[in-house]
């Protein structure tokens, strides 16, 4: 079973600029976040986009769902920037009834060497591998069905909505 992994930027994927203390995209991580892990699942790694997911806009989410539709995998994990995460997965949820999609970020940038990411990135795959068609968020080691999530930002957590 081969898990596509389709990146699409969000603090999972941030450089710092020493010069100006600005945050920037150069590539993504993920396939030195998956050996560093020892990932032993096969996977393929796509980039989409690598864009802030505040400044994500509607046709990139067609994208984000064109590309989960005509995928011929039916594990799926998409990294994402967290502030606009369940935005796009309340698009692909109702859109996507015949694969499992774990969509996953980073709170802390990876290059920060404290982050997040490697962890979320580690647990995104697992979820991938087991859960039952459907969308997902899968953040610090809790998964939550795409129509029961929300980030809260008082506690820099993903929680459920209620």
């Amino acid at each position: 079973m081969t898990i596509r992994i389709f990146a699409t930027g969000g603090t999972f994927d941030k450089e710092y600029n020493e010069r100006d203390g600005s945050l920037f995209f150069q590539d993504t991580h993920v396939t030195e976040m998956l050996c560093k892990g020892r990932c032993r699942v096969p996977v393929e790694v796509r980039t989409l986009m690598m864009i802030d997911s505040l400044e994500m806009t509607d046709d990139d989410r067609a994208t984000i769902l064109d590309n989960c539709l005509r995928c011929p995998h039916e594990r799926l994990v998409i990294t994402h920037g967290t502030d606009t995460m369940e935005t796009t997965a309340r698009l692909l949820g109702p859109a996507i009834v015949d694969k499992t999609v774990v969509l996953v970020g980073a709170m802390v940038p990876y290059t920060f060497g404290s982050s997040d990411g490697l962890f979320n990135l580690g647990a995104a795959v697992a979820f991938a591998q087991t859960l039952p068609h459907g969308v997902y968020v899968a953040m610090n080691g809790r998964v939550f069905p795409w129509d029961n999530v929300r980030k809260n930002k008082e506690i820099g957590e993903f929680t459920e909505r209620g």
